[in-house]
């Protein structure tokens, strides 16, 4: 269990299972937000990261969506500290197993009934999600119905949970994701509408000025598209001849 400074309010901690998954603690003026809860394995790391940051008691816990290696640690995390949960609505049916997830053939419960409380809306506003805190949450549906990532703009960071996948400094696309190209627009439009310093997500490192590979990422994504394409022609041609 690591435990790594991002900014001066900002710090993420992270274990390695065969990938990296990784959480956010982000200091406030009145105590600390935690951002997701990791697997259940994780809760000590988190629970000593939180008390040495020196920043005040837990005061809430966002979630960017309802997968288990994001809210695995959330029933041990709330034994301790008795604080409000918020996810989007969208996520809620599903992270509580009234819903199978995309992809997925059955439901299952992720996270008991009674716990997760909706992301407020703007008051007058269908869809806008209102600041908590230091954070702004956005929308940023694809690889679940209802993830959200969750903007400093204090210090410019974008905590993204599995909007993107990192691996030495290059975003790549997120895996296990139902739906990609959703993801990807999702991606790339809050990407370019907030142009942070640096992305942080879950499953990987730190991307620094993550809007300047969006091009590159969206003409590999072409490519790979336009080869699949073709090999589904030829093989399609071939049952035609026989």
């Amino acid at each position: 269990m690591g435990v790594k400074s991002i900014t001066e309010s900002i710090r993420s901690v992270g274990v390695w299972v065969g990938l990296p998954i990784h959480v956010w603690i982000v200091a406030e003026q009145d105590g600390v937000t935690l951002v997701d809860t990791g697997m259940s394995f994780m809760t000590k790391g988190i629970l000593k990261a939180i008390e040495g940051m020196n920043a005040g008691p837990l005061k809430q816990i966002l979630l960017t969506h309802g997968h288990s290696d994001h809210v695995g640690g959330l029933q041990n995390i709330l034994r301790v500290h008795d604080v409000p949960v918020y996810m989007h609505a969208a996520e809620i049916p599903y992270a509580e197993g009234e819903i199978a997830y995309p992809g997925k053939d059955k439901a299952h419960v992720h996270v008991e009934k009674g716990i997760l409380r909706p992301l407020p809306l703007v008051q007058g506003k269908s869809k806008e999600l209102a600041v908590h805190g230091s954070l702004t949450p956005y929308w940023t549906p694809g690889h679940s119905p209802g993830h959200v990532v969750y903007f400093h703009q204090g210090e410019n960071v974008l905590l993204a949970g599995d909007l993107f996948n990192g691996k030495r400094g290059k975003l790549i696309q997120p895996r296990f994701t139902p739906d990609p190209e959703m993801a990807m627009r999702s991606a790339f439009d809050i990407v370019r509408e907030l142009d942070p310093e640096r992305i942080e997500v879950c499953h990987g490192s730190t991307v620094y000025r993550p809007v300047g590979q969006l091009e590159d990422m969206e003409a590999d994504i072409r490519r790979a598209r336009e080869l699949e394409a073709k090999l589904k022609a030829r093989k399609d041609a071939k049952a035609k001849a026989r």
